[in-house]
């Protein structure tokens, strides 16, 4: 595997092309702070080259108070990922979305090889920080995506759907993982 660092991008080349290689993109407020994300993160990252081509743009959060009008701080964190999307033209776009659709993780992986009978082999996922995402990018969803009726971290969604990509490419591909 090959994990290329550059401007906060982490890129893991496939080492073998299973099926039509799927180019995922996940654009992140924040980093993964503690090892053990970190960890996890990258062993989902591992397992999912052999499949897909991944990329992670990093992007830095604003800081806010209680004091700060929370839209202008989630109007700015939204003009950073217009900015990352530039880079993806022509994506599939998820949102995580507290008010998103929730799927089993079979339906999900159904959803994921409907984009690839559709001949869309590149999505790019999108997960907000603590404010959660603003207006701007939910109104530029293909698919608004709740991993749960739960809140749960960024980090913790992060690599929660990272764990959700590698078991749908596994139900997909028919390899033993989800039982």
């Amino acid at each position: 595997i090959n994990i290329l660092i550059h401007n906060r991008t982490i890129v893991c080349s496939p080492k073998s092309e299973v099926h039509s290689m799927m180019h995922i993109n996940l654009i992140v407020l924040g980093k993964l702070k503690e090892k053990y994300w970190q960890d996890s993160e990258a062993e989902y990252l591992k397992r999912l080259s052999a499949w897909a081509k991944i990329s992670i743009n990093e992007i830095k959060e604003e800081a806010f108070t209680e004091k700060d009008p929370l839209e202008f701080i989630k109007q700015k964190e939204a003009e950073k990922i217009i900015h990352a999307l530039t880079k993806f033209p022509g994506s599939f776009i998820i949102v995580l979305d507290e008010h998103g659709k929730q799927f089993s993780s079979v339906d999900f992986a159904k959803q994921i090889n409907q984009l690839t009978n559709k001949q869309i082999n590149e999505v790019t996922f999108i997960i907000g920080g603590p404010l959660g995402l603003h207006e701007s990018i939910l109104a530029k969803a293909n698919l608004k995506l709740s991993l749960s009726a739960m809140t749960f971290t960024h980090q913790m969604a992060r690599v929660f759907l990272s764990e959700q990509i590698y078991r749908a490419m596994t139900i997909i591909l028919g390899k033993k993982y989800h039982y």
